[in-house]
């Protein structure tokens, strides 16, 4: 594929642990169009993000309508045709996404698209790619593209001011919550807490991040671990960045923030059960360890300790 196009549209709406292990082919994509207008259409809880990045001239909102929300269909189309796109790179590869390649082309030119859309000019067509972790697929599907190279994430870049938090010198990162929908997939609270108390014995504050919906969870840990910080509904994405940054290590449950987390190059200590699989969307960084088990009741709290070792 051409470098020198004027116009090239990525799409990537979520989720964050999806959208962190784009960041390395955001950054393929970038060095590959160096002097090309790069727009990104994503949802509005990543945009933010991605406009401090350095891989985008311009972000879209996705609002993702029905299909049977002509109206808001209609304005989706008109403001991907405005772009005058010559290049797609749709790194979402959903039916979603895909039908975008229906939207864009319909009574219109079609632009040069990479996924797996049918008719596509860049088909993604390995039928093992289900069966591939996230990096190596988006990689396959890229080099397919014609862009070569697809580097580990950097995050250098993402800024946050995380002196508002005032912790402690030393502390740890604790990702205790998860779908909520998905208990399965979560250690329990009452274990983080105890894991909790042996760090702090060690001078180490665990911190904990989370959302306000996993509010019952942090609670648990709160109530046996009081000397924990609480960053529950509190952090943006760059600030989970920043804090991984300046973390001694972090520990958790599979879910977005330790991919973000991980990527920092954080010692991190991922936790599975057999509801996930790693090999498939397993976190990736400098410095990961993962521990996994057919049920959590598995999993004792001096296992996560010893992987922690170095604290």
């Amino acid at each position: 594929m051409s470098s020198s196009l004027n116009n090239v549209l990525v799409i990537k709406l979520s989720a964050l642990g999806d959208f962190v292990q784009a960041l390395a082919p955001f950054a393929a994509i970038r060095e590959h169009h160096k002097d090309t207008h790069i727009t990104l259409l994503t949802t509005k809880i990543y945009a933010d993000f991605a406009k401090n990045s350095p891989y985008f001239d311009e972000v879209l909102i996705d609002n993702r309508p029905k299909i049977w929300q002509i109206l808001d269909v209609l304005k989706l189309r008109k403001k991907l045709l405005s772009g005058n796109f010559q290049v797609v790179y749709d790194l979402q590869t959903s039916n979603r996404s895909s039908w975008y390649f229906n939207l864009m082309s319909f009574f219109s030119k079609t632009p040069k698209w990479s996924g797996i859309a049918k008719g596509c000019t860049y088909l993604h067509d390995n039928p093992k790619r289900n069966f591939m972790h996230t990096i190596e697929r988006q990689a396959e599907q890229l080099k397919i593209a014609g862009i070569n190279q697809t580097k580990t994430p950097d995050l250098s870049w993402v800024e946050s001011d995380i002196s508002r938090f005032n912790l402690p010198e030393k502390y740890a990162l604790f990702i205790a919550g998860g779908a909520m929908h998905r208990p399965e997939k979560r250690w329990s609270a009452t274990k983080f807490a105890e894991l909790g108390q042996r760090l702090l014995k060690k001078s180490i504050t665990p911190v904990i991040l989370g959302t306000t919906s996993e509010k019952k969870v942090i609670d648990v840990i709160m109530e046996n671990c009081p000397k924990a910080i609480s960053l529950a509904g509190k952090t943006s994405i760059s600030d989970i960045a920043v804090l991984a940054k300046n973390a001694v290590a972090a520990v958790g449950n599979d879910t977005g923030p330790m991919h973000m987390i991980a990527a920092a190059n954080c010692h991190s200590v991922v936790l599975y059960s057999k509801a996930s699989n790693p090999d498939l969307c397993g976190q990736r960084g400098g410095n990961v360890t993962i521990i996994q088990k057919n049920s959590f009741k598995e999993l004792d709290v001096n296992e996560v300790e010893k992987s922690l070792i170095v604290l």
